[in-house]
């Protein structure tokens, strides 16, 4: 992870510590400073009022999961304020400033409660949360009791509402499946085989195969993903039909925007298509990350 502070020419010394603390870079204070920042570090610590903080990153806001984290650090140096991002990074660099003497100010509603959150558990344990609007829901669970967590060895099946964050180790590609009906596993191994072997990435790569519920009666599709060691995620109609997909498709014929497409940038973590569809015999493969 990659971190910076950013200060006035009149706190540098102070900032100074605080970026060798955290063997951060060190940036002094200017108009174009945060723009600059948000794309080249995963954190910014900012040693100023909050005022000055608040106007520089506003504009810049896009979402949580992509946001560095932010923390201000008081002028005087005696408190460490996560302004953006404190599950993503901004109470950690907050408690970590706790060892050169600043107190860290904490305001996630679970932590300030003692409870766990879905992020505090994804870093715990190195996962990736791949639906990630589930999140909202199982913190707020986290408030008012005791959330169950199902571990699921490999190969498996998962079928989560909105309400139920999955998370998986962390893989970077995604891939999204489309078949016909009655598929047999056969096709599936051989469709998956050869698309991982034309974009040239490794099974154990794959984080998730994914594909709509309408398929979750259709026995050959599952058992063609466990039979190569995956795990296949069913995604819910509303969050298919959410996701823009740049090909047409004929999954209209059944309500849907796409399949494999929109299955596969549902659920990848940078969001982009490193393969757009392509048709194996009667199965067809996206792949995302």
């Amino acid at each position: 992870m990659k971190h910076c502070v950013i200060t006035l020419a009149r706190f540098m010394p102070d900032a100074e510590e605080i970026a060798m603390a955290l063997s951060a870079d060190l940036l002094e204070y200017r108009d174009d400073i945060f723009s600059i920042a948000f794309k080249e570090y995963d954190g910014i610590i900012a040693l100023m009022s909050t005022g000055i903080a608040v106007r520089s990153v506003a504009p810049l806001l896009t979402n949580k999961w992509h946001d560095p984290a932010v923390v201000i650090v008081t002028p005087d140096k005696r408190y460490a304020i996560p302004l953006i991002g404190g599950h993503h990074g901004a109470n950690d660099l907050a408690y970590r400033l706790q060892s050169i003497g600043i107190t860290p100010v904490i305001s996630t509603a679970t932590e300030v409660h003692g409870r766990p959150s879905v992020e505090g558990y994804a870093h715990e344990q190195d996962c990736r949360i791949i639906n990630r609007p589930s999140t909202r829901q199982v913190n707020a669970a986290f408030l008012d009791g005791d959330v169950p967590v199902y571990e699921i060895p490999e190969p498996g099946i998962v079928v989560a509402g909105p309400g139920v964050s999955v998370l998986i180790q962390r893989r970077p590609y995604i891939i999204g499946v489309g078949s016909r009906l009655g598929i047999t596993a056969a096709e599936v191994v051989d469709a998956v085989t050869t698309a991982l072997g034309e974009a040239g990435i490794a099974l154990d790569e794959v984080g998730a195969f994914v594909t709509t519920e309408k398929k979750r009666s259709d026995p050959g599709l599952a058992e063609g993903i466990r039979t190569i060691g995956g795990i296949l995620v069913y995604l819910q109609d509303d969050i298919i039909n959410r996701t823009e997909t740049p090909s047409p498709s004929r999954a209209g014929l059944i309500g849907l925007s796409g399949v494999a497409e929109p299955s596969a940038l549902a659920l990848a973590e940078i969001g982009r298509l490193v393969m757009r569809k392509k048709t194996y015999g009667r199965v067809t493969i996206a792949i995302g990350r």
